[in-house]
This record gives C-alpha cells, structure tokens and sequence, in this order.
C-alpha cells in the first residue's frame, strides 16, 4: 500500500510514522509513506498558500492552486508506478511540478481530513485497506477553497466531534488504523480480527505476569487452561463491557444475536454461511422481519437471503438494493429465485449443499506433508491449474491477502486450498500426479483446524452432483445440510 500526506507540515508526519510497527512494515516495503509539502507547489514567491475570504470572515483561507498542483504531481507519480517514500526532504525532489504535468487520471482515493466528513471506524478502514494507493489532504486555517476540494476529493472523513489545528493528526490516526489490517504488518495475522470492535463488541480484559499483584490476581479461569471456559469467559466480559461503555454497540450485537439462533433453528447447516457472517463481524443485517432476512456483506459484494416464509418470496427478493448488478447472491431457498432473477440478469445459478465441521476438535493432518501460504508470485499457477472458472483478480486478492495455502510433498507443490471472501473454505486443487494420496483429504483438514484456531465453525460448499467432494467430506466427518441453497450471479 502506498499513502501520500498533502500537507504544510511535512516532517509532523514523516516523523510520527516512522517508527514502531509501522516503520517496520515500511522497511519490509509492505507500506510506503510521503508527505509531500503543498508549499512546494505554490506560485507564490514568498511560498504562500493561503489568502482571505471572499464574503469576508474570520481567518485564512487555503488556495486551490496549489493544493491542485500537488495532487496532480501525485496523481502522475501513481499513474506512473512509482512508489511513495524518500521522506520529506526528498518530496519536491520525487515529484514533478505541475508545470510539467497535465491533469493526468487517477484512481486512488482522495481524503479529506474534515470535522464535516463521514465518521472513521473500523469498518471504513478496513474498506481502505484493499485500496492500492490513497492520497490524504490535511487542511490548515479556515479550511480549503471548495473548488478543488470538488475537482479532486473522493472520500469526507472525520476522525471525532471536535476541531483540530489541522489535518496532520487525522491523516496519521487514519494511516495506522488502516495499515495495521494490510496483510503482513502485524506480526500476529489474526489480532487484526479479534480486537476492540470486532463484531460490535468491545474487547475482554487482559493480564499477564505476575499472577497477581498489588493485591489482585489474574482470574481462575485464564489459569486453567481450559480453552472452551476461556473463551467463554472472555464473551461474557466483552458482552457487559459493550453493555455498559457502548449500548448503541450492544443493541446492534443483541439483534444479530437474536436472526442468529433465528437461523440456525431453521437449518443450522444450511444458513451457515449466514451466520458465521454475522458472528465473525463480516455481515450486516440489510432487512430483518418475519418475512425473512437480507445480509450484506460489503467487502465480498455479496446479499445472503432467507425466506421464513415463502408466500413472502417476493417481498424479501425486493429488499436487494436496484443497483446490486455486479453483486453475488447466495439463495437459500428456491421460491426466492424467480422474483430476484426478474429484478436482475442473471448468467449463473450454482445449486451447492453446506459441508459444517461441527466438531471443536482439531483434525489429524499427516506429518509428511508441509504447508505454507502462497504468495502473488503464484498467481499464474493457480490460475492454470484451479479448475473452476475463476476471475483472475480475484485469486490475486486471495494471494495477497495470504488467504490460500499450499501443500507440499517431497519439497514440491501438491495442491492448493484456501478461504473464499466471504468466509468460506474452498478453492481446493490438487495436482494430477498427486492424486488419490490424500492430499486433498489433508488440505481440507489443514483449513479446517486453521478456522478452528480463529474461533470460527469451518464450513464450504460443495456443487450439487459432485460424489467425489461428497466423499470427500464424509471422511472428514462433515456435515451436510440437507437442503440445497444456490449461488447466483
């Protein structure tokens, strides 16, 4: 990921960000930073970037022109291919001026650090942690002309309910929340996901050694090595925590709560992918009633619908947004397929049955085969080699999110597996010449236990009619759902 400041104050966040954990990722070139001074794109010889207000008013104004200049010395480096990064005494240096420059196009995302904007969270940086490249504006004084703030600001964004000098602190708090959840620059890959936050609930208290002190001890539980009453324990300290600091989190958890016993009562397997959205803080409740139930998750382009009643059909079809088009469907029941299909074109439908390890256990991989994530340099394998048709951008995403494994044996790559966007195990692959050696058997049960480690219940899909993926499951004791659901795009 590459992150430019546009600021007046650029050694303020070369300075703040060079250190630590961050500072780590950026030596690792998993995260480049550039402050890159607007002052070094005034026209004003006495390097002024601001002046009063037409209409009048208190205080200065920042001038378009060189907060334009700036932005499109970046947007050419960008389109370019150049990487962020030099620190700030190299950034008039590393850019070109505008002079030389047209208005070139430019994809990334441009921020505006604004009390106005909307409010930052964890959900929004996450959704910025996908983005290449993102350009963050700092204001200074009493904002910005409003005409380059139209001409080139994508994203509003405030960071609280309150007024700073300028936009330096909010552009470094944004740039470590976001960073943080790039694949790599955490050392423990799955502390992204459990955290203050995660599925709108805030985070259980923690201790560690000495066992006790002045006076208090740890609690019993946490000594007892008893993994189930742990995480137990830990839900429960997270639930009343939530209800007393944040009820407005707490009647958002409550309610998932509620559609998710709801959902498992009606099917446990085959709403599966239903409910562990909503438990793993993926998937939002759209629509909720009597009729059925619509769930959205945003980062995966996925609608999840449920009839409770199917003389209802209709009426839960209708909840999908008009401009879904490009967004999957996962149906799980067939009265919904006629009224949704007529809202939207549809080129696949995939009926698939649920495959649920419901066990706690951890499965028994063999000791002879070794396993690793796969990075992008796979890309070109993994295409040739999985058999369903797949779109190529969306492997390379998997890959670099460290989302898919390989086996290998003998020191050579067997097969491959891994989990899909929205949360389900799958893109399995073995090598012909590797067959019937049960490395699909292992790769499954290597996702398996990894889903167990994260606190999740394993589940996949498998295409109706395919005995050799049925069996497959059986070995590994899975269960199926009995009903069919059906994947359509």
């Amino acid at each position: 990921m590459n992150c430019y400041v546009m600021t007046l104050f650029p050694e303020m966040v070369e300075q703040g960000m060079r250190t630590s954990i961050l500072g780590k990722a950026m030596e690792k070139g998993l995260l480049t930073l550039e402050a890159v001074n607007i002052r070094d794109y005034t026209k004003d010889r006495h390097k002024k970037t601001d002046d009063y207000p037409y209409g009048g008013g208190a205080g200065m104004l920042m001038q378009a022109q060189p907060v334009f200049d700036c932005y499109r010395a970046i947007a050419e480096r960008i389109k370019e291919g150049r990487a962020a990064g030099g620190g700030a005494e190299k950034a008039a240096e590393g850019f070109p001026h505008a002079s030389e420059t047209g208005s070139p196009a430019c994809t990334a995302r441009v921020i505006y650090l604004t009390p106005q904007g909307r409010l930052f969270s964890q959900k929004m940086a996450r959704e910025l942690s996908k983005e290449e490249n993102l350009i963050f504006l700092c204001g200074h004084y009493e904002g910005i002309d409003e005409r380059v703030l139209e001409e080139i600001v994508t994203d509003y964004v405030s960071v609280g309910d309150y007024v700073l000098t300028g936009g330096e602190l909010p552009a470094m708090v944004m740039v470590d929340a976001i960073a943080r959840l790039v694949p790599g620059v955490l050392h423990n890959e799955t502390s992204a996901d459990f955290e203050t936050f995660h599925n709108d609930l805030l985070e259980y208290p923690q201790y560690s050694r000495p066992e006790e002190w002045h006076g208090k001890r740890v609690p019993e539980v946490l000594l007892s090595g008893d993994h189930r009453k742990i995480a137990a324990w830990r839900l429960g300290q997270s639930e009343r925590r939530t209800a007393a600091n944040r009820p407005d989190m707490y009647g958002r958890y409550c309610r998932k709560q509620q559609y998710i016993q709801l959902l498992r009562g009606k099917g446990k397997a085959h709403h599966i992918d239903m409910t562990e959205s909503l438990r793993r803080g993926r998937g939002e409740i759209a629509e909720a009633s009597a009729a059925g139930i619509l769930i959205r998750d945003e980062e995966a382009k996925i609608y999840m619908l449920a009839a409770f009643d199917e003389g209802k059909a209709e009426e839960v079809a209708g909840w999908v947004p008009g401009d879904s088009s490009g967004w999957q469907f996962a149906v799980h029941q067939e009265c919904l397929l006629a009224p949704l299909e007529q809202r939207f074109p549809v080129s696949v439908r995939l009926p698939v049955y649920h495959a649920v390890y419901t066990e706690r256990t951890a499965l028994s991989v063999p000791r002879h085969i070794s396993f690793r994530k796969l990075g992008e340099d796979y890309l070109e394998e993994v295409m040739s080699r999985y058999h369903m048709p797949t779109d190529k951008g969306y492997l390379e995403e998997r890959l670099r999110g460290g989302h898919i494994y390989g086996a290998f044996a003998d020191g050579r790559l067997a097969g491959f597996a891994g989990t899909h966007q929205e949360g389900s195990i799958g893109l399995l692959e073995v090598y012909g010449e590797y067959r019937r050696q049960g490395i699909g058997r292992a790769l499954e049960a290597f996702m398996v236990n990894l889903h167990l480690s994260m606190g999740y219940m394993p589940y996949g899909a498998v295409v109706e009619g395919n005995q050799a993926s049925l069996g497959l499951q059986g070995s590994l004791k899975m269960c199926m759902s009995k009903k069919l659901l059906y994947w359509v795009w």
